[in-house]
Parts: structure tokens; sequence; C-alpha cells
């Protein structure tokens, strides 16, 4: 069947992005697949986005939500309860993509149920633009090769087979469905992973793309992942408990031991961030964070396989969270917050 016969779903989920707004929405409209429809989902905006996405609501193949503050999953949940398409993409409000993107990636469609299209990105820093490819070769993946080689390497790993981005990707619907159980709408941080790990469980067939650099991921400096937030933590605590309960249920290939090396690979986030936290207790925090029973046990006895060196610094700190370490990495990442 020809990738043009199906519909698209573009959904956006917004929130105080009206900076970046047009740029995104014009860029979805700019498409050359036509079968699609955008869904602007606007969380309560408190600046400018809620009326810049009415104003696009007037166009044809746009539609808009307004509901009250949910966070981002809430919001693409509503989005995906609208949609009318066969298959739905995720654009985040604050990004771009390029105009051959749903033609590009609606071509290796094979109109089956459970299937998930990935691409690639350019990541947009401030001085530069780097490009992001998958760690896992392109080609189609289904049945076993899908198993062991993409569903069993999506968590715990330094580097995921597929990012867990819930953007970058063409997904039938069906691949969503039944997966509201494990969304927690409290999660901070990783609540891209939380709605895309169940997703992929359920797939039946992946296809990664040879370069297809079709989406722009904007490095926004106040964005949660790139400043210091003192709710990670807890956060990590939830979000790994939504995987492990959609691990557990579905069961993920390599699950349990996954799992433990997904906890250990957020506890390293977690001291990045709290390295980053301007408060001069930021020792006493990471010391009781590291020192915590079961942090202590599952840091040092689960093996992690480390190659990225911001990485094995994070692994030493965390291993010797008491000792001058972290004053000595806080100087480390400081420079290099600097430098992108």
């Amino acid at each position: 069947m020809n990738g043009k016969s199906y519909r698209i779903s573009v959904i956006v989920p917004v929130y105080n992005k009206e900076a970046y707004l047009r740029v995104c929405v014009d860029s979805i409209l700019a498409q050359d697949y036509r079968n699609m429809e955008v869904i602007l989902v606007d969380d309560a905006s408190t600046d400018d986005s809620g009326k810049i996405c009415d104003s696009y609501g007037k166009k044809e193949r746009v539609r808009v939500i307004h509901q009250e503050n949910g966070g981002p999953t809430a919001a693409c949940v509503a989005g995906m309860k609208e949609a009318t398409g066969d298959y739905y993409m995720f654009v985040d409000s604050d990004d771009y993509v390029e105009p051959d993107m749903l033609s590009g990636m609606a071509a290796h469609l094979a109109g089956v149920k459970g299937e998930i299209v990935c691409c690639n990105h350019f990541l947009e820093k401030r001085k530069k633009t780097e490009q992001v490819i998958s760690a896992a070769p392109p080609g189609v993946y289904e049945k076993e090769a899908l198993r062991t080689q993409i569903q069993a390497r999506l968590i715990g790993q330094e580097q995921r087979a597929i990012p867990l981005s819930r953007c970058m990707k063409l997904c039938e619907k069906s691949v969503f469905e039944g997966n509201e159980a494990y969304y927690d709408y409290s999660v901070r941080f990783g609540d891209d992973a939380h709605m895309m790990y169940p997703a992929f469980l359920n797939s039946s067939r992946v296809v990664v793309l040879k370069d297809a650099l079709y989406y722009h991921y904007r490095y926004v400096e106040g964005s949660i992942i790139h400043r210091y937030d003192g709710g990670i933590y807890e956060s990590v605590q939830k979000l790994m408990a939504s995987l492990t309960k959609a691990a557990l249920q579905k069961q993920a290939p390599d699950g349990e031991a996954a799992l433990a090396r997904e906890y250990c690979y957020m506890l390293l986030y977690v001291l990045k961030n709290e390295l980053r936290n301007p408060d001069k207790g930021y020792k006493v925090r990471i010391r009781e964070i590291f020192t915590e029973k079961e942090n202590r046990e599952r840091i040092l006895n689960t093996p992690l396989y480390l190659q990225d060196r911001t990485n094995v610094l994070l692994y030493l700190g965390a291993m010797h969270p008491g000792s001058a370490l972290p004053g000595i990495l806080r100087l480390v990442f400081r420079m290099y917050d600097r430098k992108r």
C-alpha cells in the first residue's frame, strides 16, 4: 500500500513556548505529505502560547485543545484521544522538522499493526548543531531480531538502541493502547520513557532509518533536563516504578537485569543534577542519596559498561559520595555547561 494512503496525526503538546511555537507549527504545516492533521494541545500555558494555538486553529487540518495543566504526557494522551489518524507523530513545541519528514517516514510503512518507524535528528545547541544517530543499525526489525536487538536494549544501556523520546517516531496507534496504566503524570523527568518503553514492547515491527535527519531538537537552556531541579530524584523513583511495571507485565527481554542497570544509570543522572545544585549544602544532599542502603547496594553490585567519560566520572562520584570528588566534579560540570 502506498504510504500516502495512511492518515497521520501530528500531536504537539504545548506549554509556555511562545518564542518557538510558530516555527514549530509552520514546519509541520509545510510537510509535503498531505494526508495529515495537526493537534495542538495547550496545557494551560501562562504566556501567549494558547492564543498562538488558537490562531492556527483557524487553519485547515489544525485542531486545538485547551486543558488544565497536567504535564506533557497528559497533553499527549489528550491529543491521542482526539486524533483520527492511523499513525501518531509527536513534535515538541520548541522543536521543528524538515518538510519531507512525514513523507520520508511514511514511505517505510508496511501497514501492519504495531509498527514504529524511527528517524534521526539534529541537536540544535547555542553554538553548534550536532547529528544524533540511533545506536541500532538501520534496518527492519521483526520477531526475534526485534526482541533481542531492540526491545532488550531500550533500557539498562549507556546508549539505548533507540532513544526513548516520543519524538522522531511514526507510530501505528495500537502501540499505545492499554498503556495508560504505566503513565504517572506527576513524573517530571523521563516522561518520554514511560510512554515509549511500553509502546516499543507492544511493537511488532520497528524500522530504523539510515541518516533521515528530519527532526531538529532544540537545546533550550530552561528545559528541565538542562538545569537543576530538586525534584529529579523523586521523579526517578516514580519513573522506575512505571518502567518496572511495564517490563514485568509485558515480559520484556532481560527485564530484571536491565531494570537494575537502568536504575544505576538514572542515579548517575541524579548525581549530575545535584552537582548543578546552587545550594551550598549540595554535598550533604549527594551523600544522603548515595549512602542510602538500596542505592549503595545497587551502585556497588550492578555491573555497568561505561564508555562515556562523563559517566565514568559520575560513576566514581557515586561510588565515593563522601570524598572530595563531588566538589571536583561540580567544577568540571560548571565548565562543561558554560561551553554548551
